[in-house]
């Protein structure tokens, strides 16, 4: 076992474990989307999990570090939640804000983000950039909405590892990355319909069951 300081906080670990699972496992929130615990390569897709470490330069995304001997690690710094904050609006320029009426409403992570890092959700200040294709409806037993999702990767990584031939990966890119199905024909030979792993993973409600029944309209 070894030790580290996490915001002056004396932690004990074992050597090599994941920094952002640590801090997560002993109550220390450092904000993320695209993590999932024992992810052997985390794609520090989404920017949020900044940490500053002592002897680094520049802060690093927290997932992609394994703890080392007397590591000291800031997660609340003025130039760590500069780069959150950015990295959150950029996720909200690229994300249609309708809460009352998404499935996703008070159990979001991006509201949960926005309230922890003080971002509003709708900033006047923020340039949208939203796709025209507003759900895409090929899949058998699921929708997705592109406007919704931050393109964390959750969904790919879970349905890769969970059967031989996964169904869904990125395509395009840049402002039109989407995530996207292999074909309609591969769709229908997986157990979509009982599995649902990539909808119960997925931090936005992107992508959802066919006929699910929507939110009801309430303040957001």
């Amino acid at each position: 076992m070894i030790k580290i300081t996490v915001d002056n906080r004396e932690i004990e670990t074992r050597e090599g474990e994941n920094l952002l699972q640590i801090c997560l496992d002993n109550g220390i929130y450092i904000p993320n989307l695209c993590y999932i615990k024992g992810q052997k390569r985390p794609p520090a897709s989404c920017r949020l999990c900044f940490v500053e470490i002592e002897g680094e330069d520049r802060p690093l995304p927290s997932c992609t570090i394994n703890v080392q001997p007397d590591m000291v690690v800031k997660t609340n710094t003025p130039s760590v939640r500069q780069l959150q904050r950015t990295a959150l609006r950029l996720l909200l320029s690229t994300h249609h804000i309708d809460c009352r009426h998404c499935p996703a409403n008070k159990k979001c992570e991006l509201q949960r983000l926005a309230k922890r890092l003080n971002v509003g959700l709708k900033s006047k200040d923020l340039d949208r950039h939203l796709k025209e294709l507003e759900i895409d409806e090929t899949h058998p037993y699921l929708n997705y909405y592109p406007n919704r999702c931050v393109l964390c990767g959750k969904c790919v990584y879970i349905c890769k590892i969970n059967y031989d031939k996964p169904i869904l990966t990125f395509a395009k890119r840049g402002l039109d990355t989407v995530i996207t199905f292999y074909s309609e024909e591969n769709a229908s030979s997986q157990p979509c319909e009982e599995c649902l792993a990539c909808v119960k993973v997925c931090p936005v409600a992107a992508i959802t069951l066919k006929n699910a029944v929507p939110a009801s309209p309430e303040k957001e």
